[in-house]
């Protein structure tokens, strides 16, 4: 179940989306809210996993609430301007629907949600057997989809598809708050993918991929020099965390 709000200041468009949420049987409307300043309220005070919110509102627009956020529900935006769909999306919003909106539409852009509220709970469990020695807790070929021990690939759920990704075809995974960019020697853009770097390393070998930060992840044949606080892919420079120079020192054989 998703615990959800809905933010408008028009009374008929938030009547609309609380009885749009009604009819998803995943979905549980918490609040409905007027303005962003109800909504920051209910947000103190309820866990919320899913956000449906207006742009265009008096005192704080719907993007500027999202920028406010610290720690970030999912969001999906309702908007009668499509001109703003780009700043949506660079906010990392799982959906940007544009009034008026059909049920149909609706009923897809939930079922996104729910399919990266999914993933995220799965890959964290993973992650967090792993550590505690469980089962999969190897790093070899665990992951989504993937058939089996020794697995050259995994999928990932991006857009609407599962998406199978090579592990060869990985050069290095950077990550932001729950959010993962893959960046694939195939592709000139990064593959955004809702998942935190922690459930990433855990889907990852461990014997073809080294953490070296807290926000980046590398593919190891893709390292090509090593500095005392810095490792280059070609003629990317990425800093290494001080509590990751072990990891770099056991796999260059020097002290750095």
């Amino acid at each position: 179940m998703l615990r959800c709000i809905a933010v408008d200041d028009e009374p008929l468009a938030l009547g609309l989306l609380a009885d749009y949420i009604s009819k998803i049987p995943f979905l549980q409307l918490e609040a409905s809210c007027e303005n962003a300043f109800e909504a920051a309220k209910v947000l103190q005070e309820n866990e919320i996993d899913l956000i449906f919110i207006d742009i265009q509102m008096p005192g704080l627009t719907g993007l500027q609430f999202i920028q406010s956020l610290a720690r970030r529900p999912m969001v999906i935006v309702v908007s009668a301007y499509k001109k703003y769909a780009l700043e949506g999306f660079e906010l990392d919003v799982v959906d940007y629907l544009v009034k008026p909106v059909g049920l149909d539409r609706f009923m897809k852009a939930c079922n996104k949600a729910q399919e990266l509220q999914q993933l995220r709970v799965g890959a964290d469990a993973k992650a967090l057997a792993s550590e505690g020695g469980g089962a999969g807790g190897s790093g070899s070929g665990g992951s989504v989809g993937a058939s089996g021990v020794g697995a050259d690939f995994f999928f990932l759920p991006v857009d609407y598809s599962l998406v199978k990704i090579l592990f060869d075809d990985i050069v290095w995974v950077e990550g932001s708050g729950d959010y993962v960019k893959i960046h694939l020697k195939s592709a000139v853009k990064p593959m955004l993918v809702r998942m935190s770097i922690r459930a990433m390393e855990g889907e990852l070998p461990a014997d073809r991929f080294i953490r070296v930060h807290k926000s980046y992840i590398l593919a190891i044949g893709s390292i090509t020099a090593v500095r005392k606080n810095s490792v280059f892919i070609k003629d990317l420079e990425l800093p290494i965390g001080e509590t990751y120079r072990e990891v770099m020192r056991k796999l260059t054989g020097k002290n750095l």
